[in-house]
């Protein structure tokens, strides 16, 4: 710390409070993963597969994969109960070039890719609620806006970003119930039970769909500082929010597949609205495009929520970016980093729809950050095995179960998810894996300067 002058007092610099509930981590959790993607890529993965059975498993794999993931989380959080998640463990682990590393690419790249991708959806549907003057490009207008005004709301305090988090997240969990309800409630439509076998290739571009929409499992690690009794409280958020997300998922497919039969699932265009049509006729068309933009905004405002924490952390850590490590003591919130990631994402949201209306860029977005994304969970996978293999490293009360197996296959499947995110990227988004390739390593370089 630098040194006072005689007679001088130091001013206790603000800090993240232990505010947070076990009800409101869960709902971080559920909020963040339960996000549009479910509407958007469930006709995309059941084109993938073949029958019934491989729909079902393919999102129950990715079921056991985010709870394998939480659990590995879990042990790392009530290690390091920091703000930061991931960009604390990997600068403990590998040094603070790694962490800085970490954080650019979350900062240029996966945070703003995957907020503007949400963005886009909400977008999407807003327009159909109320649609503006195309020559007034509203597909940016509502992108920019949702944005905006959920960085504001979270910068006016934690509380009003926890209640607004909480309320988004119970509704479009209930809208869900309601798709399930309704879809389960009619008579099966015919489907084939038996198809041929799915091809790798198919199957990896499913998994990757489904474990986007899976995303978020691990956004808890990045507030473990805001929550009470982080000890009990990190673990329970995690597998709760998991295994709820998992419990709907697998039943929002299984309704759709009742209702639709598999064959018009992967030639539905808008399946929610198909389904729910069958039940509530005409207004279906609304009633989903409000709950998908419900859904949509509690993903976005829990991505801002999370992510503003990541370059929190980074500015306690790094002199050069000291101006992020600021928390403002009267809201409780950090104030410079939502603003900066903000003003990022909306600048990416600009750049990628400013020549393409619509949202018919959603896979494009998922290949244009999904590279970065896995390859850093690999690294944190591997994180587990250095904290054990440290004598210093800090004790906790809860350990990973079945050690070293669920690190392992955590990082095998992030590996797996990196090769094949890598090679869609190649045959489809090359500019956009470029320009991701790009500003990774300018980030690589600065790290020698910071």
């Amino acid at each position: 710390m630098p040194q006072l002058a005689s007679g001088q007092q130091s001013t206790p610099r603000a800090s993240p409070h232990q505010h947070r509930t076990l009800f409101d981590s869960t709902s971080i959790i559920v909020g963040i993963i339960i996000g549009a993607s479910i509407f958007r890529s469930t006709p995309l993965i059941a084109q993938q597969v073949s029958n019934v059975g491989w729909l079902v498993g393919v999102w129950l794999i990715g079921a056991v994969f985010s709870l394998i993931g939480a659990l590995c989380y879990a042990e790392l959080a009530t290690a390091y109960p920091k703000e930061g998640g991931d960009y604390v463990f990997l600068t403990e682990a590998f040094g603070r070039r790694l962490g800085f590393l970490f954080a650019w690419t979350q900062f240029w790249i996966v945070r703003p890719g995957s907020i503007g991708t949400v963005a886009f959806v909400f977008a999407e549907y807003a327009n159909q609620l109320c649609p503006l003057n195309d020559r007034y490009r509203p597909m940016l207008i509502y992108a920019v806006g949702a944005v905006g005004v959920l960085s504001g709301i979270n910068l006016l305090g934690v509380r009003a970003g926890k209640w607004t988090q909480n309320l988004l997240t119970v509704v479009k969990f209930l809208g869900l119930l309601a798709i399930i309800a309704v879809g389960m409630s009619f008579s099966p439509a015919a489907t084939a039970t038996a198809g041929p076998p799915i091809q790798e290739r198919d199957f990896g571009l499913a998994l990757i769909l489904v474990c986007f929409a899976y995303g978020g499992w691990n956004e808890m690690a990045y507030v473990s500082a805001e929550v009470r009794h982080p000890q009990k409280n990190i673990l329970r958020a995690l597998v709760l929010g998991t295994l709820a997300v998992a419990a709907v998922y697998v039943a929002v497919n299984l309704a759709f597949v009742h209702a639709l039969g598999l064959d018009g699932l992967q030639h539905s265009k808008t399946v929610a609205t198909d389904v729910l049509r069958l039940g509530v006729g005409p207004l279906a068309s609304r009633c989903i495009s409000l709950l998908i933009c419900i859904t949509a905004l509690g993903g976005i405002n829990g991505m801002i929520f999370t992510g503003a924490r990541i370059f929190y952390a980074l500015g306690t850590e790094h002199r050069f970016f000291a101006w992020l490590g600021q928390w403002n003591g009267k809201t409780d919130a950090p104030a410079h980093p939502l603003v900066i990631q903000a003003a990022v994402t909306m600048a990416l949201i600009i750049g990628f729809g400013w020549n393409q209306e619509g949202s018919d860029g959603f896979v494009n977005s998922v290949a244009f950050y999904s590279p970065s994304f896995w390859l850093f969970l690999y690294l944190v996978g591997h994180t587990l095995f250095v904290f054990r293999a440290r004598s210093s490293a800090p004790a906790q009360t809860y350990r990973v179960p079945f050690y070293p197996l669920l690190p392992l296959l955590l990082c095998l499947f992030s590996a797996y998810m990196f090769y094949k995110s890598f090679d869609y990227a190649v045959e489809h988004t090359p500019w956009g894996l470029l320009a991701s390739a790009v500003m990774l390593g300018i980030g690589a370089l600065l790290t020698f300067f910071e």
